[in-house]
């Protein structure tokens, strides 16, 4: 009878080793090891604070939690000694921010501006390429672009054209305006009003290959225009879908 006992112990191990276990289905795809199936009910994994999960002992790598105090997916992307919990609907975004100061942004015809002067941060390599004046986006999909223009402008000995400055702004795709324009009026040194902003958010379907440029021309008089200082001025591009 032991022997029997035995045997079939040895018989379930072998089984519950090598098969799949299936919740809600009698045939568990193959390449699973766990197959859940409905069609009215979801998976709660655990739902804990950013103090709980930073409590967590040697969390495994893999180890999937909801943070309830930012409201989304976190697992461990590090090993169990040193923990990095990244949140899964992690975004792609890039952002730069400008270090040109000397280049006239107050053209006669619209003109790409140096806003790509030093790199914040860019998520993914592979996703946005950036050349001179212009950043390639290198897959299709839905994207976020939001740009914000900190100019001045000087004083000019014996030219009053100075005073009736409006420097416009539009998104270029492929090197063409495309959507809002950003425009404050007319900057008045004689008043001392002599510093103004332009901001846009815009969001675009954008062909893998296609060009994002920050272009700008003269709403007023000839009277150059430049950005005020470095760090004063950026673009942010995030893929949204």
């Amino acid at each position: 009878m032991k022997k029997k006992s035995c045997l079939l112990i040895l018989l379930l191990f072998s089984y519950c080793s090598f098969s799949q276990v299936g919740i809600g289905t009698t045939d568990p795809d193959p390449s699973s090891i766990l197959d859940i199936e409905s069609d009215s009910q979801g998976i709660l994994v655990p739902r804990l604070t950013t103090i709980q999960i930073n409590a967590i002992d040697d969390p495994a790598t893999g180890l999937i939690v909801y943070n309830t105090d930012m409201n989304e997916f976190q697992f461990n992307c590090s090993d169990p000694a040193m923990p990095d919990w990244s949140k899964i609907s992690h975004t792609s975004s890039v952002k730069y921010s400008n270090t040109n100061t000397t280049t006239n942004i107050n053209p006669t015809n619209y003109t790409n501006m140096p806003i790509f002067g030093s790199l914040d941060w860019n998520d993914d390599t592979t996703l946005y390429n950036q050349s001179g004046n212009t950043i390639t986006v290198n897959t299709t999909g839905r994207y976020r672009i939001s740009v914000n223009i900190a100019y001045t402008v000087p004083a000019v000995a014996g030219n009053n054209s100075e005073q009736r400055v409006s420097v416009e702004a539009q998104l270029a795709i492929n090197g063409s305006p495309t959507g809002a324009i950003g425009n404050t009026g007319y900057v008045r040194r004689a008043n001392g009003q002599n510093e103004a902003s332009l901001h846009i958010t815009e969001v675009f379907n954008i062909t893998a290959g296609q060009t994002i440029s920050v272009q700008t021309i003269r709403g007023g008089n000839t009277a150059p225009a430049y950005l005020r200082s470095a760090g004063t001025s950026n673009i942010y591009i995030e893929k949204i879908k």
